[in-house]
């Protein structure tokens, strides 16, 4: 996703004590430590992120109950279904699911939140620590963060404040693509096909007794 952003904000959302302490045990310490000095993670929507944003058309929810009890959800929709409000905030549409509801009562009592963000035909990822809510009396912010070419009627409307994001290495990440990802290839392969096959029929058709 191009050069690592200037960061402005220490990743003290993700970097817990008892996360340096696996890190100091671990011998990762002194280079986080490092990054908190330099000023840490990026807290608002730099061009990339937004850039990266847009072309996503899938990403991981996470919330959690009071208790921390940990829930992950799938969302997805049309490529750019995550829209970006203001250099802090994100939103989405929600749309009608299973009826479980369980993102949606986690956020009525814990409004802390995670997007974790993938791109896996360029091996990318991105993770964003933040608070959500969902919003139901907002009838234009809805309408605004809804598709009008995706047949799905909206509920509500989420909408996630970033307090720390940052790019993850590449490792592990298998790439997969989308129809739309090899489509390209695939309609160069057809017409090299038909090609062959023409030629093919052509030296046929010109090899018969004369």
């Amino acid at each position: 996703m191009g050069a690592t952003p200037t960061p402005t904000a220490s990743p003290h959302v993700g970097f817990t004590e008892a996360v340096k302490a696996a890190q100091s045990r671990l011998g990762s310490r002194k280079a986080y430590a490092r990054v908190e000095e330099k000023g840490g993670w990026q807290t608002t929507v730099t061009p990339d992120l937004a850039a990266f944003i847009a072309a996503r058309d899938s990403a991981y929810l996470a919330t959690a109950s009071a208790e921390g009890q940990p829930y992950i959800q799938h969302r997805g929709g049309p490529k750019g279904f995550i829209k970006v409000l203001d250099e802090r905030r994100l939103g989405f549409a929600d749309f009608s699911g299973n009826k479980q509801y369980i993102s949606l009562g986690n956020l009525t009592e814990n409004d802390r939140a995670h997007l974790f963000l993938m791109d896996y035909a360029n091996r990318q990822r991105i993770k964003i620590w933040g608070r959500a809510k969902m919003v139901e009396d907002d009838p234009e912010l809805i309408s605004k963060l809804a598709d009008p070419s995706y047949k799905a009627k909206p509920e509500r409307a989420l909408v996630f404040t970033i307090e720390g994001w940052d790019p993850n290495c590449p490792q592990h990440i298998t790439p997969r693509f989308t129809e739309e990802d090899i489509e390209p290839a695939f309609a160069k392969l057809q017409s090299r096909i038909a090609e062959l096959e023409a030629e093919l029929a052509e030296a046929r058709g010109g090899g018969g007794e004369g």
